[in-house]
C-alpha cells in the first residue's frame, strides 16, 4: 500500500477518532476492506460535521425464538439493531458497542467475529459497516446510541455459516453457527424489515401513511360540481332483478338502493375510501346527505375507478336472470368483497347518494 493510500485511510480513521491500536488493526486489512472502511468513515464524518445524526422514532424489541434484540426505526426510515443486542443475541458477554470509541476512538468488530478464522469470510462492505455502526439520538434523549442496519444481521449470520461450511469453525464456535442458523431460518419466514416494523409498531404508522396516500388519490380536497355518474341502465337492472317497476327520470327510490350502491360500488373501492366519504359527507338529521359522494372523488383516480365499477356491475346485472344468479356472478368477479354482500336485507340507516 502506498504512503498516500495509507495517509488517506489514516485521515478517514482519524475522523472517527481512531487510536493507534485501531489503525494497526486497519493496516492488517486487504486493500478492498480498507477502501470500504474509508468510504464509510467519510460518510460518518460528513453526517457528524453537519450535525445530521438521525433520531430514534420507533423503539422496540425484535424477538426470534428465545432471542431478543433491541431495535428501532430512525426518523430517516432506517431500521437498526442495537450493537449491544446483536452481541448478546450471539451469546457474547461483551457488548460489541463502540463504548470504547468514545474514549479511545478505536473501532471494534463485534466480539463474536474477532477470531482470525472468521475474518476471511467478512466482506469489505460488511467489515466497514460493522466497524462504523450507525450513531443516532435516542428517542428520549441522553448519550448517542449505536446500531447496525437491520439488513446486516442476515449477512453476519451468513459469515458464520460460510465459515462452518468451509470447515473453519472451532468446536466452541459451533454454538455461534447454531444461533446464526436459527436466525436465518427465522428470516426465511418473515423479512427482517417486517420484523423490525412489527416490533416497533412502525407498521401501524406505515399503514396510516399508505391509507393517507390512497385517500389523497381518490378523494378530492375540494368539492366538485355535481355530474350524474350512475346511468339509468344501472338502476333499470336493479329494478328488474327485484321485480320493481322502473320509471325513467324517477328520483325517489327504495331505501334498499342506497345499501346496494354501497355494497356493489363504493365498498369495492380501496379500503378506507367509503368510511372517509361518510366522514366528510355525513347523513343529516333529514336522513339525506348534503352532497353526492361522487362530488368528493378526484377526477384523476376516484371517478375513473367509480365509473369502471359501475360499468362492471351493470354488465353483470344485465346477463343475470335473477338476483341469485347475479349474486353468484358478483361474488365470482369480486370474491373478497362480495362474500359479505347481502342484497336482501339492508340496514335501515345505511344509505348512499349516487
Amino acid at each position: 500500500m502506498s504512503k498516500i493510500g495509507s495517509s488517506e485511510h489514516a485521515r478517514a480513521l482519524a475522523s472517527l477518532g481512531a487510536s493507534k491500536g485501531g489503525r494497526a488493526r486497519i493496516e492488517s486489512l486487504t486493500p478492498e476492506q480498507r477502501r470500504e472502511l474509508a468510504q464509510h468513515a467519510a460518510e460518518v464524518r460528513w453526517a457528524k460535521r453537519g450535525n445530521m445524526l438521525p433520531k430514534e422514532a420507533y423503539p422496540g424489541v425484535l424477538k426470534i425464538g428465545d432471542i431478543a434484540i433491541d431495535c428501532a426505526v430512525l426518523d430517516n426510515g432506517i431500521r437498526v439493531l442495537s450493537t449491544r443486542g446483536v452481541s448478546r443475541a450471539m451469546g457474547s458477554r461483551k457488548t460489541g458497542t463502540p463504548e470504547g470509541a468514545r474514549e479511545s476512538g478505536a473501532p471494534n468488530l463485534p466480539p463474536f467475529l474477532v477470531a482470525e478464522n472468521i475474518k476471511p469470510f467478512i466482506s469489505g462492505d460488511l467489515l466497514a459497516r460493522l466497524l462504523s455502526p450507525l450513531e443516532y439520538k435516542p428517542k428520549h434523549g441522553g448519550r448517542s446510541a449505536f446500531g447496525y442496519e437491520a439488513t446486516l444481521l442476515p449477512k453476519i449470520c451468513e459469515v458464520l455459516l460460510d465459515a462452518r461450511k468451509a470447515g473453519k469453525i472451532t468446536k466452541p464456535q459451533e454454538r455461534l453457527a447454531d444461533i446464526a442458523d436459527l436466525l436465518i431460518r427465522g428470516f426465511a419466514h418473515v423479512g427482517i424489515i417486517a420484523l423490525v416494523d412489527e416490533a416497533t409498531g412502525y407498521q401501524e404508522q406505515r399503514a396510516r401513511d399508505e391509507l393517507h396516500t390512497i385517500l389523497e388519490a381518490y378523494i378530492s380536497a375540494e368539492l366538485l360540481p355535481w355530474t350524474k355518474r350512475f346511468p339509468d341502465e344501472f338502476f333499470r337492472q336493479i329494478y328488474r332483478l327485484h321485480g320493481w317497476e322502473f320509471k325513467p327520470g324517477q328520483t325517489k327510490r327504495p331505501q334498499m338502493i342506497g345499501h346496494l350502491i354501497n355494497s356493489l360500488i363504493y365498498e369495492q373501492l380501496p379500503p378506507g375510501v367509503l368510511p372517509e366519504l361518510r366522514r366528510r359527507n355525513p347523513t343529516l338529521p333529514s336522513g339525506y346527505r348534503r352532497y353526492k359522494h361522487p362530488q368528493l372523488l378526484t377526477p384523476e383516480t376516484g371517478h375513473p375507478h367509480l365509473d369502471k365499477q359501475i360499468v362492471a356491475v351493470t354488465t353483470l346485472m344485465r346477463v343475470a336472470e335473477d338476483k341469485p344468479s347475479f349474486l353468484r356472478l358478483f361474488r365470482r368477479a369480486f370474491p373478497k368483497k362480495g362474500e359479505q354482500l347481502d342484497i336482501a336485507f339492508p340496514p335501515k340507516e345505511d344509505s348512499a347518494d349516487a
